[in-house]
């Protein structure tokens, strides 16, 4: 059989997998700046880097609350039924692993435990613009022994503000409200299982009004109470909207005070940066306290929040016999890197194809030896250097260079003549590769 009889082996075409990204070279070295000044925001603060398993059990992740539907679970193909890692799913988020964690390690942390961790987690839901089945999360949480002071609340919207401001993404406001609030409410109108009803509030800005009032109704609630919830969460603004309140009972009285006492102590940051914003209340049930969202101002196609939290009282604690209160808040990072991407790539500024500062070349093979010699000498100096090959048509590499967006270009010839040329003006001139600087 000829070459020509033989039958072509069959090509897979691969095809993107809906919900799991992944960037060119320019868009990862954006996403790689990111990280590097989220890091650096954390550490002023104090947080310490930890990092969890991708895998938990999957009771402890059931642990969160109704979210099983969202979880994927981890199998073998070849599984005889028996496997035991079958009981292991992919964490949904950080803050339960985070929880489990500061049980396990409990007598070997000091309190209070303030950490970041910056990990993919995956949830199983509708892929679109802002929400991925795998993604990027940059969380900070504090938890204490028995009481966790108030001042960490406004800690964690201070950092997040100081991140995102930092990121260059136009404006941001964070918005805070307190569950204590609409709890109390719900108690005062003598609605035993708040749960649905946090829910449906929780939704507020996807649907609409109509829609949120029969989910309400649906529930056997009165127009009298569903009136009064909804003119509740329909509170935005500052302190002196909350304190008009009338105050109707204790819980109500202690979330807004407990709110009050957040935004004072973030005062000091621009106007408009936080606002209350009581139809805040997050969709997950062990929020106790405090509960961040965050918008993006300037792109206003994008509703959802990119930067969510709050306090929990009971979720560590569910791990060991004590008292760890708690307070976190997430940046959904591949979220808010794809919105910026999608609808302001302005505002993401894509540069370089590599981090290489320098293309060095020889056109002599024999000189391969004091090329690479030249490149160690400038990399020791801090600066990134990339040895092309010597190839026979010397342009070769003036193009590759220009295609990656390379500064520059070293020129290592015979004599020990070493020469720099500047690609974005042309201009050529001699150099020594310990002394010479950008």
């Amino acid at each position: 059989m000829t070459d020509k009889t033989k039958k072509k082996s069959k090509i897979y075409k691969p095809k993107p997998i809906s919900g799991f990204p992944e960037w060119l070279p320019e868009e990862r070295l954006v996403e790689q700046r990111w990280f590097d000044h989220i890091r650096k925001v954390f550490e002023s603060y104090g947080f310490c880097s930890i990092e969890t398993p991708s895998v938990e059990e999957t009771d402890v992740l059931l642990a969160k609350g109704e979210v099983d539907k969202e979880i994927y679970e981890i199998k073998r193909i070849h599984n005889d039924g028996n496997d035991k890692e079958s009981r292991l799913a992919l964490h949904f988020d950080q803050t339960v692993p985070f929880a489990r964690y500061t049980a396990q390690h409990f007598n070997e942390l000091v309190f209070p435990f303030k950490r970041y961790q910056m990990q993919r987690v995956w949830r199983g839901e509708r892929p679109q613009m802002g929400r991925m089945r795998e993604f990027y999360q940059c969380d900070i949480d504090v938890i204490n022994i028995d009481n966790l002071p108030l001042s960490f609340d406004a800690e964690m919207a201070a950092v997040m503000y100081e991140v995102m401001e930092g990121l260059n993404i136009g404006r941001v406001q964070m918005r805070i409200s307190n569950r204590k609030i609409l709890i109390g409410l719900l108690n005062s109108l003598g609605i035993d299982n708040p749960v649905p009803v946090t829910r449906i509030i929780d939704k507020i800005e996807k649907l609409a009004p109509e829609i949120i009032n029969d989910l309400l109704k649906e529930e056997g609630l009165s127009d009298e109470q569903v009136n009064k919830i909804i003119n509740l969460a329909k509170i935005k603004g500052t302190t002196d909207n909350l304190n008009a309140l009338a105050i109707e009972n204790d819980l109500m009285r202690e979330g807004v005070e407990e709110l009050n006492d957040v935004l004072n102590n973030l005062s000091h940051l621009p106007v408009d940066a936080v606002i209350a914003d009581l139809s805040i209340v997050r969709g997950l049930d062990y929020y106790t306290g405090t509960v961040y969202e965050t918008q993006l101002l300037d792109v206003p196609e994008f509703t959802g929040s990119v930067c969510s939290g709050g306090r929990y009282d009971d979720l560590a604690g569910g791990f060991i016999n004590k008292h760890l209160p708690g307070v976190g808040i997430s940046l959904g990072f591949s979220r808010l890197f794809e919105v910026i991407r999608q609808s302001r790539p302005d505002l993401l500024d894509i540069g370089p194809k590599s981090p290489t500062d320098i293309l060095l070349y020889t056109e002599d093979k024999a000189l391969s030896s004091e090329a690479n010699k030249t490149a160690q000498t400038l990399r020791q100096r801090g600066l990134n250097v990339e040895v092309y090959a010597t190839v026979k048509k010397w342009d070769k590499h003036f193009n590759y260079a220009k295609k990656k967006l390379i500064p520059y270009i070293w020129y290592v010839s015979a004599d020990n003549k070493h020469e720099i040329k500047n690609i974005k003006t042309g201009e050529q001139t001699n150099a020594n590769p310990t002394t010479w600087s950008k």
